[in-house]
């Protein structure tokens, strides 16, 4: 069975592609068959970090959009899809005028829609007005992230958390990185796993750097993992591979390989 995971949550900076590339390299660790899409036309992150597993897709193109659903169809496997702020009306379009949620369910194809929330005003009422759109049609999971926002008592306290609880939806916490840290994960325009396994060069991380973003990761793949459907089988066993030398650093910017885990810790949770 394929499922269709989509990152969003129509607000700008709640932090919808760290959840992406989080989840990307959650997949790749573990084995587990999936192919990325980014249909954000201006920054796509997919496409810049994890550039070996991610074509772009233009939500306002229904052809092109048909490649989420046709990916999950082609083969058993996770599709991701990181969407761009104020997205919604050109996925809600493509859904509609191709009856995506029904033919989804013929197909035995899962769709999963992730909101990501910083817990503000903006982000609770666009998750009540995706709510009443959608309803129960979609599986829905809500990602707090403490990387925008420490407080979320405006979203527990909302309809939106309510209508979740009834839903039965998974409702997660990012954990924060290291602001300093993250910046510079970025400016390398680095994997996760580049991040932590390149210790020489000018795009490596000081040491404590490392570590504290090895930690953020293990922290984040634990928090997101159970909201996952492991259903998919792994592509081989998840092995350890060993942290690369100042020669094979630069091979190493998009992903770690599909054979090995990223994460010494990680490997042994699999």
């Amino acid at each position: 069975m394929s499922t269709v995971h989509f990152v969003g949550g129509e607000k700008g900076g709640v932090g919808k592609s760290v959840v992406a590339r989080a989840l990307a390299q959650l997949f790749i660790d573990r084995g587990i068959p999936f192919t990325a899409l980014d249909a954000d036309r201006s920054h796509g992150a997919l496409v810049r970090y994890y550039a070996d597993y991610t074509q772009p897709v233009d939500l306002d193109d229904l052809q092109s959009a048909d490649r989420i659903l046709e990916s999950a169809l082609e083969a058993e496997r996770l599709v991701l899809v990181d969407l761009p702020s104020q997205s919604n009306g050109a996925l809600e379009r493509w859904m509609e005028e191709t009856g995506i949620v029904s033919f989804a369910r013929e197909c035995d194809v899962r769709l999963v829609f992730w909101h990501v929330t910083d817990g503000g005003f903006d982000s609770v009422s666009q998750l009540e007005r995706v709510l009443d759109a959608a309803g129960g049609s979609l599986d829905h999971v809500v990602v707090k992230n403490q990387g925008r926002s420490k407080n979320f008592g405006q979203f527990e306290a909302s309809p939106a958390h309510r209508r979740m609880l009834e839903l039965g939806a998974p409702i997660l916490t990012l954990p924060e990185l290291d602001s300093a840290v993250m910046y510079e994960i970025d400016r390398f325009g680095s994997s996760f796993w580049a991040a932590i396994n390149t210790n020489q060069g000018p795009q490596s991380l000081s040491p404590l750097a490392r570590r504290r973003a090895q930690l953020w990761l293990e922290r984040t793949q634990k928090a997101l993992a159970p909201a996952i459907d492991w259903d998919v089988s792994p592509v081989r066993e998840s092995t350890v591979v060993p942290k690369p030398d100042a020669e094979t650093a630069s091979e190493l910017e998009n992903g770690s390989p599909l054979e090995g885990s990223a994460l010494e810790s990680s490997a042994a949770a699999s």
